[in-house]
């Protein structure tokens, strides 16, 4: 065998062992990056929530626990953002509009939660909710009660924020879609609100 033959099947050896560790770090070339496998761990997987006391644009205290048995859509926000958040918010009319009243209120919900809850007190949160009609029952305006317990919640849905030094923040931006028994259960990019609600009329 000459040195460019054996040096051939030496790379073509080597191409394929390295596409076989590709393949299996990746779930199939599936999760090429960390949001992705995160995304389809998630779907394999569905992740325990923590019991965290959220209030609403109301000022009543709630948990995300409390919605077992239903299906429901949570987003991030922070209602000084102007882009995001504001795609986010249009999303959520989405899936709102999608379903009759009463189905909303017997099987599926929507929650907005800001992580910016130092400025976001109750009038901040009704007024997003109101600009976006979120009637404070079928979909809820959100902020963290205690701030111990904003890293943990961000944590569990897999949502990065990062101050960008000017008084607002970078954060990735998806709808998490939580199962009947309080799981996240799926992540769904923005502008996929169609996509997701056909997902949801399967579970109803």
């Amino acid at each position: 065998m000459s040195f460019s033959v054996r040096s051939l099947a030496a790379t073509t050896l080597v191409t394929l062992l390295g596409t076989g560790v590709l393949w299996w770090g990746t779930d199939g070339l599936d999760a090429y990056t960390a949001e992705t496998a995160r995304r389809v761990e998630v779907l394999h997987s569905p992740r325990p929530l923590p019991a965290i006391v959220l209030e609403d644009q109301d000022g009543r205290p709630f948990s995300l626990q409390e919605y077992r048995g239903r299906l429901v859509a949570v987003d991030f926000i922070y209602t000084h953002c102007a882009t995001l958040c504001r795609s986010l918010g249009t999303d959520f009319q989405q899936l709102r509009d999608r379903f009759p009243r009463g189905a909303q209120a017997r099987d599926f919900a929507l929650v907005s939660i800001s992580f910016d809850s130092g400025r976001d007190d109750s009038a901040r949160l009704r007024k997003y909710g109101d600009t976006y009609g979120a009637d404070g029952v079928r979909w809820r305006i959100a902020r963290i009660r205690d701030k111990a317990d904003l890293e943990p919640l961000l944590q569990a849905f897999g949502v990065v924020v990062i101050p960008d030094g000017l008084g607002g923040f970078e954060h990735n931006a998806a709808i998490h879609l939580i199962d009947r028994d309080s799981r996240l259960t799926r992540i769904s990019d923005l502008g996929e609100a169609a996509e997701l609600a056909q997902e949801i009329e399967k579970l109803l």
